[in-house]
């Protein structure tokens, strides 16, 4: 399969602050880190299930910084970090689904594990 060029949707780096230069950095340095992830997992012997565990990271991640954006605002403190970790990685899962084939293919592996785990014994 054809590899993933990621990349970083201009609104979320220009939510950025001023002061954010590390950010950025992080950011992009984060984004070629998940590229080489993504393709690897592409370039797997099961491609579909590596991608999908991927995905999986991404979404628990998603979840994590939606939950601090809530935790520093109830602190007083800017959540503009943690909102755009939230939104890089929403970003991420979307640019995953959009390559190729990929929504098919992870659809079809996300289903047939919810039915592996359906029937599994207790």
């Amino acid at each position: 399969m054809e590899d993933i060029e990621l990349g970083i949707p201009a609104g979320i780096v220009d939510s950025l602050p001023a002061d954010g230069e590390d950010a950025k950095q992080d950011v992009q340095r984060a984004i070629a880190g998940w590229e080489g992830d993504i393709n690897a997992a592409l370039d797997s012997e099961d491609p579909a299930s590596a991608v999908v565990d991927l995905v999986e990271y991404f979404e628990d991640r998603w979840e994590a910084y939606d939950e601090y954006v809530v935790e520093l605002r109830a602190w007083g403190q800017s959540p503009i970090y943690a909102m755009v970790w939230r939104d890089l990685t929403a970003s991420i899962i979307q640019q995953i689904y959009d390559h190729a084939d990929l929504a098919d293919r992870i659809d079809r592996e996300r289903n047939a594990r919810i039915v592996d785990d359906g029937i599994r014994p207790g």
